[in-house]
């Protein structure tokens, strides 16, 4: 087995770490004296919901939205689609048709909630006088403009009747336990797919983001993040949070089996955050340090690390590829001169930005094959076009949905 082989086997092993399979039919709740309702939102929700019912005493009802393409064979909770990473219509009808369950509980009644990263654009329903095109904007310019999850999903919340606690709200009196699969770097629950059914956690002014990145919308889109925080804020003495799987589980994993194959492991963050180019840099420093001091490991090393970076378009994308094929070729082109490095970058979700791939992986003789095929690295990057370059190479690594998402997973290997 090659390093490449092995980098690809660790990422299997983060990707199984996170399945629902793994933990859910450990941690459920007792059956309630009355209804057991089932909503869900995310990229891992179809499974969640599908994993439930395979181990749950006793009837359920409910409805739970994921991604297009990722339907499991549940036959009593109903399965919607919708739109990811930007919501469409069938995100609002989804938002409408899980309120629906909400109504007439009672606090006999049970309400498991199935919540997953992808949520905040699969399950959408802004505040009056914001429509959904306007919710559509505002997500592709924070985008463009590089936040990060939690700038995004604090001004999401901001823009929603349901986001931010307050579909717990609607489910009172009725007990709702939240099982969630994490995305979010330091595993904050009301930042996952927005948190709608905890309670929310104090976060920065939705207007003071806004501003700070530079952005202006429509007239209503501005009068509502000037309104005075929507979080709910009511008790939360209903609810109760259970985390099946997180990032750092995931990590650890692909450690372990890393060890068994006599690599000293190091795993530097599960929280990273920022421009996926400059934390590029950082590991190839790191790398760098390895190979001339053996620390802050000595090789054979591998280098961990998970967490969501970003990409900024300066000017508008102009090219294909998601943050982690991004990261990749920053990386390769900053240790091209080294050929003992392998590197992997991937979304543990199956789906690094809008195209068919997970991520890519970096080889060993990877910066020869550029040469010999005249790629321009450079042009690449500055064109936010890493998907068509590793396309090119044929480094491309195509899982399809994995049914899970706990961000981003990226290895890297010296010897």
């Amino acid at each position: 087995m090659d390093d490449a082989q092995l980098l690809r086997l660790l990422f299997d092993a983060a990707i199984a770490e996170a399945q629902p399979s793994v933990r859910l039919k450990h941690m459920l709740p007792d059956p309630p004296k009355g209804r057991t309702v089932v909503i869900g939102a995310g990229k891992a929700s179809a499974e969640m919901a599908w994993q439930l019912e395979q181990c749950w005493p006793g009837p359920l009802t409910g409805v739970v939205v994921t991604r297009y393409g990722q339907l499991t064979p549940c036959r009593q909770i109903r399965l919607l689609e919708a739109s990811h990473p930007f919501p469409d219509q069938n995100s609002l009808e989804a938002a409408q048709e899980i309120k629906a369950q909400l109504v007439g509980l009672t606090e006999d009644d049970l309400v498991i909630a199935l919540i997953s990263g992808g949520g905040s654009a699969l399950l959408v329903d802004p505040v009056e006088g914001v429509t959904l095109a306007e919710k559509q904007a505002v997500t592709k310019a924070m985008f463009a403009a590089g936040a990060t999850i939690r700038e995004l999903n604090t001004v999401r919340q901001q823009l929603s009747r349901i986001k931010g606690g307050k579909l717990a709200q609607m489910a009172k009196p009725a007990r709702v336990v939240t099982y969630i699969i994490s995305d979010i770097p330091g595993d904050t629950p009301s930042f996952v797919a927005s948190g709608p059914t905890v309670a929310p956690t104090p976060a920065e002014d939705a207007w003071t983001i806004i501003q700070r990145l530079g952005l202006s919308f429509s007239p209503a889109v501005m009068r509502a993040l000037q309104a005075p925080a929507s979080l709910a804020a009511d008790s939360y003495d209903h609810c109760e949070v259970r985390m099946l799987a997180t990032p750092m589980q995931s990590l650890q994993a692909a450690a372990a089996k890393a060890r068994q194959s006599g690599l000293e492991v190091m795993i530097l963050s599960d929280q990273l955050e920022g421009e996926a180019k400059e934390i590029a840099l950082a590991h190839a420093g790191m790398v760098r340090s390895i190979m001339t001091y053996d620390t802050p490991i000595k090789r054979p090393a591998l280098l961990l690390s998970g967490g969501e970076t970003t990409v900024t378009f300066a000017n508008g994308p102009s090219g294909k590829g998601g943050r982690n094929t991004e990261f990749l070729l920053a990386l390769g082109y900053a240790l091209r001169d080294l050929d003992n490095v392998t590197a992997i970058a991937c979304d543990t979700d199956g789906i690094d930005g809008s195209e068919n791939n997970a991520g890519a992986i970096w080889r060993p003789d990877s910066a020869a094959r550029v040469r010999l095929q005249k790629l321009d690295p450079l042009a690449s990057l500055s064109a936010h076009d890493s998907y068509t370059f590793f396309e090119q190479l044929g480094d491309l690594i195509v899982t399809g949905p994995t049914q899970t998402n706990v961000n981003d997973f990226r290895a890297i290997l010296v010897r």
